[in-house]
């Protein structure tokens, strides 16, 4: 097997020409393509020699990527251009790389407010650029396809982290009648540069399962239908064959936490129509993950699927993976809420009865950059034995009690140490009056709900309403204090994360 020659470190960067660029990097490794398994492994754990650094959390904006598109400009491998505007007359973009016969089109961002992707994007335009151990696939990528990147199609809709656009349209609802500039202009890139393949990047719920199982769905997977029919011909096959080795290769990754979504046609989306124009579409999802909720664990995941799945129609192995094997792939189910708390007792309409609660913790926007504050309601009561939490707690032999209001006020937060939010807490407390009110707009560490001296607040138990409750014993000591759908346990050493409400 011959060896790689980073000829880049002869010849200084900025005297080098694009065509030089490209000649160069077509000096590969020859023989076998690498397993997709191994690829995607070297990719996952290299990922921090890659990652676009400026970018970390999921609520950047427009202005935040414009530089960084605009640097790759100066890089030889790299063409990029303005090829539309949104309707707030955002400059949208496009990045060509590599030189290959295959012609791969992949986008982001089409919803404003799912963003893992692009940031996975990013982090493929470094891994482009570098010269390492990677250089076998990297080169092979460069030298048999041409990729056209479109991150933050829906710049407008990012502005404000939401997922249409400034008309209000959803981008991807918007194939047929094009009323959006952004979606006139993806289907205009698609008709005249007539990619093979296409990559269409999405968000989806955290509250998505692989299956019936506990475990969350943290990719998905779409080969889009073409018609109701759910017809495969050699486009769609090509797609779900390619979806069959990216999943082999997340399964070392992440075992038991991939998913597809349900086949069935929606005519208005991007992806069905798009399939059914010529490209094969694979549609990717970032769902969720425990304890990663700016999605930076499943971005690094984004990365080593789009590498491992750029190598693979690289050199057209998807051809050695059986259709059967897509429909294997377990189906989205919504399953999951951020906490359950199982088997406690309640006393209402004058019986007690055996319960399990189903909490969600709604992200709300706030004016501080890349700012957001939780705000919990109870979204199920009853028998949830069919249903999982990323957090689950066993209140077998404890009473769920309402939280209640301490009358006695406080100037400030400021003056509510922690060891005094402690003994509230233990004492059935979980919303404090003070005479300052922090700003609810902004996050703010609060180890109790926060209420103004005049205010009313009601903690009963209901669909719909916040989770403040207390599990006690028999004998009423409080075992678990919920402040706005966190547990606290006071039997713990350490204090838990403090996400009061201002209500």
């Amino acid at each position: 097997m011959a060896n790689s020659v980073n000829l880049s470190t002869f010849i200084r960067p900025e005297k080098i020409t694009r065509k030089l660029y490209l000649l160069m990097t077509s000096f590969h490794t020859e023989g076998q393509a690498l397993p997709i398994a191994q690829v995607a492994q070297q990719a996952f754990e290299q990922h921090a020699a890659y990652k676009e650094p400026s970018l970390r959390h999921r609520r950047f904006k427009h202005h935040d990527i414009v530089p960084l598109l605009e640097q790759l400009r100066h890089h030889p491998l790299f063409e990029v251009q303005v090829v539309g505007k949104s309707v707030e007359k955002r400059d949208i973009y496009l990045v060509k790389a590599g030189t290959g016969k295959t012609k791969v089109m992949l986008w982001s961002q089409m919803h404003g407010d799912e963003a893992t992707a692009t940031m996975a994007l990013f982090d493929l335009l470094h891994f482009l650029q570098q010269a390492d151990q990677m250089d076998p696939v990297r080169q092979q990528i460069l030298r048999d396809t041409t990729l056209y990147f479109i991150p933050m199609l829906n710049p407008d809709g990012a502005e404000r982290f939401t997922r249409r656009n400034a008309l209000e349209i959803d981008l991807n609802r918007d194939a047929q009648r094009l009323q959006s500039p952004e979606a006139e202009l993806l289907k205009n890139l698609r008709t005249q540069l007539n990619p093979a393949i296409g990559f269409n990047l999405h968000d989806q719920s955290i509250y998505y399962t692989a299956g019936g199982t506990s475990k969350p769905a943290t990719v998905s997977f779409l080969a889009p239908a073409f018609d109701h029919a759910q017809t495969v011909d050699a486009v769609r096959g090509r797609a779900m064959r390619t979806i069959v080795g990216m999943n082999e290769a997340l399964q070392q990754l992440i075992p038991g936490q991939v998913a597809k979504f349900s086949d069935e046609h929606e005519p208005r989306a991007f992806g069905d129509n798009i399939q059914k124009w010529g490209t094969s579409v694979i549609l990717v999802e970032s769902g969720g993950y425990h304890n990663d909720p700016e999605k930076q664990y499943i971005r690094r995941l984004n990365f080593a699927a789009l590498v491992s799945g750029l190598h693979l129609i690289a050199g057209q192995g998807y051809d050695a993976y059986e259709l059967e094997d897509y429909y294997s792939i377990p189906e989205n189910q919504r399953n999951l809420y951020d906490l359950v708390i199982r088997n406690v007792r309640y006393q209402t309409s004058g019986r007690e009865v055996l319960l399990d609660a189903g909490i969600l913790r709604e992200e709300v926007e706030t004016p501080a950059a890349q700012g957001f504050y939780y705000r919990s309601i109870v979204e199920e009561l009853g028998d949830m034995s069919t249903f999982y939490g990323y957090e689950e707690l066993d209140g077998d032999g404890l009473q769920l009690v309402p939280g209640k209001v301490y009358e006695e006020p406080f100037d400030n937060i400021a003056a509510l140490p922690a060891e005094r939010a402690r003994e509230l807490l233990a004492s059935g407390y979980t919303t404090v009056r003070l005479a300052d009110l922090p700003d609810p707009q902004h996050p703010f560490a609060l180890p109790l709900n926060a209420l103004s001296l005049t205010g009313e607040a009601d903690h009963g138990l209901g669909m719909g309403r916040g989770a403040d409750f207390t599990l006690q014993d028999a004998r009423g000591t409080v075992r678990y204090a919920v402040v706005n759908g966190f547990v606290h346990d006071l039997a713990a050493e350490k204090p838990s994360p403090f996400y009061g409400l201002v209500l």
